[in-house]
């Protein structure tokens, strides 16, 4: 069995998020997805769908074998109990690979960081440019 740890907020389901779990998937031969807790998302707004809503969707994909939703004090507790081959991050998410792999090493954790790249069609790989898009669409006009 070859893990593999898939990490994201997943407040607006889209083709980016789908690709990158897919092709985190192609990794390994069982996906876990750690869905971010609400009081975690500090880098964004924070997620309008409820955390547990979010996981129930994102445990409802296909390529997903397993859903968790991620520690409120401690990002490396899910990662620990699930003890992956694989941990894969987004292109867009705020990691820097080389300090995860010494936070990794530093939990004896040997897990291999890969990046998934961007899907191919950027206009529908972000919650935040197809909001943009639906206001523009619709005459709002974005808060700034």
């Amino acid at each position: 069995m070859n893990r593999v740890v898939a990490t994201g907020t997943f407040d607006l389901l889209h083709p980016g998020h789908i690709y990158y779990l897919e092709e985190s998937g192609r990794l390994g031969t069982e996906l876990f997805v750690i869905v971010a807790r609400d009081e975690n998302v500090r880098h964004k707004p924070r997620p309008v769908i409820p955390e547990e809503q979010r996981r129930c969707m994102v445990a409802a994909l296909r390529v997903v074998d397993h859903a968790v939703l991620g520690d409120p004090a401690d990002m490396f507790r899910p990662i620990r109990e699930i003890r992956p081959d694989v941990i894969t991050i987004g292109f867009n998410q705020h990691f820097d690979t080389a300090v995860l792999v010494r936070q990794l090493a530093d939990q004896g954790l040997g897990a291999r960081v890969v990046r998934i790249n961007q899907y191919p069609d950027g206009a529908v790989c972000s919650s935040r440019l197809i909001v943009s898009e639906i206001l523009r669409r619709s005459g709002i006009q974005p808060d700034k």
